[in-house]
C-alpha cells in the first residue's frame, strides 16, 4: 500500500469513527423506541448507503420475524410482513446467530426461491447481521447492495456490525424503559390502565373538553356478586375472570377511549367527545355482552357474570374531573340499590 492509499484508508477510519461516536450519541439520546428506530436506519444509511436496507425484529408473542423499518424501492413490498425463523437471508443469520453474506443471492438455492419475496433482488449482494442482547438475537440488520454493484466487503461486515451492536442495546434499553412505563400505568391482572393513569389522563380530558367544547362522559362499573367468584372458585379464578372483563371492555370501546380498573371489582370508562346519550348506548352494548357470555370457560362449570354500569358527562353532570367520577359512581350504585345489571345516568 502506498502513502496515498493509506491516507485514504487512515481517513477513511477516521470518518467511521466519528461517525460511530455520533451513532453511539444519537441512540443513548433517546429512549423512545420509534426515535431509536428511525435514528438507526438514517445513520444505516449514512455509513453503508445500501440500495435497500431493512430491520427485522422478533415477535415473542407469535415466534415470527418481521420487517419494522423499509427503506428502499421494495418497502411497501416488505413493511410489515411477518416469516419464520430460519427462512431466508435474514431468518438465518437469526436463528444461528452468525452475520449472513450472500455475494450474489441466485447463486444459492437455499435463498434464491424466496428471498424476502422480492424477486428482483435476486441477483444482488445481501449483508444481513443478528441483532445480539446479552448473546440473544433479537433481530437482523439487513443490507441489499446496488445491482451490478461490487458485494459487500469485510470493511461494510465490520461497520453494520458495529452499528448492529449499537442498534441492540439502544433497542434492548428502549423495551425496558417502556416496561417500565407500563408497569407504572397498567393494572398487573387486567391490562386495563391503572386508576393512577385515570386522574391524570381524566384532568387532560377535561382540560380539552373545555378548550375545544366538546363533551366527556364516564362510565363506572362494578361486577355483580363477584365474590362468589372467588369464594366458589379460588382467586385464581377471580383473577382470570378480571382478565376476561377486561378483555369485553377493551373490545367494547373506540381506540381513542381508555378502559381503567379503578381497584377491586370496578372499573372506568373514559370516553372522549361523546354525550351522555352516546355513553349510555356504550354502557348498554357492554351490559349485554356481559349477559351474552359464559365466563372462566376453561373451568369446569363456566359462569355468568353481570354488572351494573352508571353513566355520568362533563360539563352536564359535573364541574371537574373529581367530580365527574364521583357522579358517575353514585349512578352506578343507583343500579345496585334497584337490583343490578342494568345501565343509569347521573342526571
Amino acid at each position: 500500500m502506498d502513502t496515498s492509499e493509506l491516507l485514504i484508508a487512515m481517513r477513511r477510519n477516521v470518518e467511521q469513527v466519528a461517525a460511530f461516536n455520533e451513532l453511539a450519541k444519537a441512540l443513548t439520546s433517546t429512549l423512545d423506541l420509534k426515535e431509536v428506530l428511525d435514528l438507526l436506519m438514517q445513520k444505516v444509511a449514512e455509513l453503508l448507503k445500501p440500495a435497500h436496507w431493512s430491520l427485522v425484529l422478533f415477535d415473542e408473542a407469535s415466534g415470527e420475524l418481521y420487517f419494522e423499518r423499509v427503506v428502499g424501492e421494495a418497502a411497501s413490498k416488505l413493511e410489515h410482513q411477518r416469516f419464520a425463523p430460519g427462512e431466508g437471508i435474514a431468518g438465518v443469520a437469526f436463528t444461528t446467530g452468525q452475520t449472513q453474506v450472500v455475494n450474489d443471492v441466485s447463486a444459492e438455492p437455499r435463498f434464491s426461491p424466496r428471498f424476502d419475496r422480492v424477486t428482483e433482488f435476486r441477483t444482488r449482494s445481501v449483508l444481513a447481521v443478528p441483532l445480539k442482547v446479552r448473546g440473544k438475537p433479537v433481530g437482523v440488520l439487513e443490507l441489499v447492495g446496488t445491482a451490478g454493484a461490487p458485494p459487500f466487503s469485510a470493511e461494510d461486515q465490520q461497520a453494520a456490525g458495529a452499528i448492529a451492536d449499537f442498534a441492540a442495546i439502544a433497542i434492548d434499553n428502549a423495551h425496558n424503559f417502556r416496561r417500565v412505563q407500563e408497569l407504572t400505568l397498567t393494572d398487573e391482572h387486567t391490562g386495563l390502565f391503572n386508576a393512577r393513569h385515570l386522574r391524570a389522563l381524566l384532568d387532560h380530558e377535561v382540560l380539552r373538553a373545555n378548550r375545544f367544547n366538546h363533551p366527556l362522559s364516564l362510565v363506572f362499573i362494578d361486577l355483580d356478586n363477584f365474590k362468589r367468584i372467588n369464594d366458589g372458585f379460588g382467586h385464581l379464578a377471580g383473577s382470570a375472570l378480571l382478565k376476561e372483563v377486561g378483555e369485553v371492555l377493551k373490545s367494547g370501546i373506540r381506540q381513542v377511549d381508555a378502559a381503567f380498573r379503578y381497584g377491586g371489582d370496578e372499573f372506568v370508562l373514559l370516553l372522549v367527545e361523546t354525550p351522555a346519550a352516546g355513553a349510555k348506548i356504550v354502557a348498554e352494548r357492554l351490559r349485554d355482552a356481559f349477559r351474552g357470555r359464559k365466563f372462566l370457560k376453561g373451568q369446569s362449570q363456566p359462569v355468568t357474570m353481570t354488572a351494573s354500569f352508571g353513566v355520568a358527562s362533563y360539563p352536564k353532570d359535573a364541574e371537574d374531573g373529581t367530580a365527574l367520577i364521583k357522579a358517575a359512581d353514585r349512578a352506578m350504585y343507583q343500579v345496585k340499590a334497584s337490583g343490578r345489571n342494568d345501565v343509569a345516568y347521573a342526571s
